[in-house]
């Protein structure tokens, strides 16, 4: 009945892992959601304020489906004070910034072209690359640089065949951040070495949510402005993830005009009162004072379980420099339960798909109640030989405390860990 394609798109399993806590709280079992990235701030006064203002003037009917021009203007505005050269006419609003992730694979790479991306990263990444029937690339980051990589990882992966590199800074779900000199390294390779009319696809989604020195795009070094599309939006920033708007510069005006016509064929356009209200949410001058007060929660937030973390024997937890996430290596508590035997006597399909931190990270859901994401939730190439979670701190910082005491009592639950598996052994649909 599908098309062949429809085999090949991936998902997010932040979303998919739903009826799995359904089920666990079915049971009577509290679960604290460490798994979804979505800031746990209500919208700001005057975003909300500003979305009912646009209501009552009756601003709610079809509009450019570039963008509004307000929300163009302010998002070069933008930009630019971030030293990017940026226009309007260059700018393509979006519902959400996911959406240009797959636009970009459509518009530049052909079956068999070769699309490079972070891993761990943003599933979305891999996911499209074999919707469009591209190879996909893994560039894999490293825990020992801090879950950043160096020009040399990227250098090696880029051929005549490569015609997208994703970079995600701060990163979901490690919050790597590379430095300085990193940073003008991969910007030297991709100068040097990317084939002509290959894209850079900069995914800054979280640039406001970095806790020590500032954000800083590579589209803002030399020579790179007209090879990268810059993407962000409000979903993070603004605890406004169901606004849905997201936005893209494009290196130059032809490339936006096609990105452009894939918004009139998707979607016609989004909503002129949300695009508004984003346009307050950029050029306010409460911004500021309101990304301050979020950030600083968040690393409160960080701190806290990082730390408490560390203490858990069997794992080891880097301090992240952005995002809102803690992605600990659980190798060791995998080893001290006996994931690792428990997956290899799974059936050998079970097998296939699954990972041994999967195996973990469902004993923490179903028995424990902390849901996590495990590895190969952020790109499945590769994944079955790290074992790490992901743990959002965009949750009530009691609620992490708990988290972090249950994951404890887990990582010592190996009698529980045995039963577990053998009780779900004709039902796991993980």
């Amino acid at each position: 009945m599908y098309a062949d394609r429809v085999a090949r798109l991936g998902t997010e399993n932040a979303f998919r892992l739903g009826p799995m806590i359904a089920q666990a709280e079915s049971r009577g079992l509290r679960v604290i959601r460490c798994n979804i990235g979505e800031p746990d701030f209500p919208l700001p006064d005057h975003i909300r304020d500003e979305i009912k203002r646009q209501l009552d003037a009756g601003n709610t009917h079809y509009c450019e489906p570039q963008g509004v021009l307000s929300l163009r203007d302010a998002v070069a505005r933008h930009m630019r004070a971030q030293g990017i050269d940026a226009a309007p006419e260059r700018v393509v609003i979006f519902p959400g910034a996911k959406v240009p992730i797959g636009f970009a694979q459509q518009t530049y790479a052909n079956p068999g072209d070769e699309i490079i991306y972070p891993s761990p990263g943003f599933p979305i990444y891999e996911s499209f690359t074999g919707f469009i029937d591209a190879v996909p690339v893994p560039l894999y980051l490293r825990e020992d640089r801090g879950f950043a990589f160096a020009a040399e990882d990227l250098a090696r992966l880029i051929t005549p065949r490569t015609r997208l590199v994703y970079l995600n800074f701060p990163s979901n779900p490690t919050g790597g951040v590379p430095s300085p000199e990193d940073l003008d390294g991969i910007a030297e390779v991709l100068r040097t070495r990317l084939p002509p009319g290959a894209r850079v696809f900069s995914d800054e989604i979280y640039e406001d949510i970095v806790f020590d020195g500032g954000h800083r795009s590579i589209a803002a070094l030399p020579g790179m402005s007209e090879r990268t599309i810059v993407v962000s939006g409000v979903s993070k920033s603004y605890a406004w993830t169901g606004g849905r708007v997201g936005w893209a510069l494009l290196p130059t005006v032809a490339e936006a005009q096609v990105f452009r016509n894939l918004n009139i064929n998707y979607f016609s356009c989004v909503a002129a009162y949300t695009q508004e209200a984003a346009r307050v949410a950029l050029d306010s001058p409460l911004r500021a004072p309101t990304l301050k007060r979020m950030v600083d929660s968040f690393r409160e937030r960080r701190d806290l379980v990082v730390e408490g973390l560390s203490r858990v024997e069997g794992i080891r937890c880097a301090l992240p420099p952005g995002a809102f996430y803690v992605w600990p290596n659980v190798r060791g508590v995998c080893e001290k339960l006996g994931v690792f035997a428990a997956h290899g006597e799974l059936p050998e399909d079970e097998r296939a798909r699954t990972t041994p931190v999967t195996l973990f990270q469902m004993f923490l859901l179903m028995r424990h109640g902390v849901a996590t994401l495990d590895r190969k939730s952020f790109g499945r190439i590769g994944a079955d030989r790290e074992q790490f979670l992901r743990l959002s701190v965009a949750t009530g910082i009691a609620d992490l405390r708990e988290a972090v005491q249950r994951i404890a009592q887990a990582a010592r639950d190996r009698a529980g860990f045995e039963a577990f598996i053998r009780e779900t052994a004709q039902a796991r649909p993980w």
